[in-house]
């Protein structure tokens, strides 16, 4: 019986070493293989604008964003916003990007379903500031029945922001 169970035991500690001739039968060779295919991180996301330093400068007042970069035809440039940089490329270059062309954004027309979302402690403040700055008041501040505090405008170009405090963890 003990050499049974030494028998077994030596066979789990063999295994969970991923020792295996079949690595695609190992969990712990699985985890790996999809590891070293799947090596991702979101770095930053590009908004396609009519005027990227004007652009900059209305992120860089109205949320306090530095600049990180601008090319030498101001073209393309870059906020530092955190783990994830917000970028702003002009239209011509979107057009050269994308044979087809793209869907400009416009704050006249209804707004793309998609925002930059900012997180604060001071919901109310920074959505005042974002419209001495420019930013169009989409909707007031709300509360959600999670207590977060929400509230939304529209950029320059027409983008929406949403302006909220972090979600609190349930723990």
């Amino acid at each position: 019986m003990k050499i049974w169970l030494l028998s077994i035991s030596i066979m789990l500690v063999l295994s969970c070493k991923n020792e295996v001739h079949n690595p695609e039968k190992s969990i712990v060779g699985n985890y790996e293989h999809k590891n070293k295919e799947m090596d991702i991180q979101y770095a930053y996301t590009i908004l396609y604008v009519k005027d990227v330093p004007t652009t900059l400068e209305f992120y860089k007042n109205s949320f306090g964003f530095e600049q990180k970069f601008l090319t030498p035809e101001s073209d393309y440039g870059e906020l530092i916003s955190g783990n994830t940089t917000i970028a702003f490329a002009n239209l011509e270059l979107g057009n050269s990007n994308f044979k087809k062309g793209l869907t400009v954004s416009k704050p006249s027309a209804k707004p793309f379903g998609i925002e930059l979302a900012f997180t604060t402690s001071s919901v109310e403040t920074v959505m005042e500031n974002a419209i001495k700055n420019g930013a169009k008041l989409l909707e007031e501040t709300v509360t959600k029945p999670w207590g977060q505090q929400v509230g939304y405008v529209r950029d320059l170009n027409g983008f929406i922001i949403e302006i909220c405090t972090p979600i609190q963890s349930q723990e």
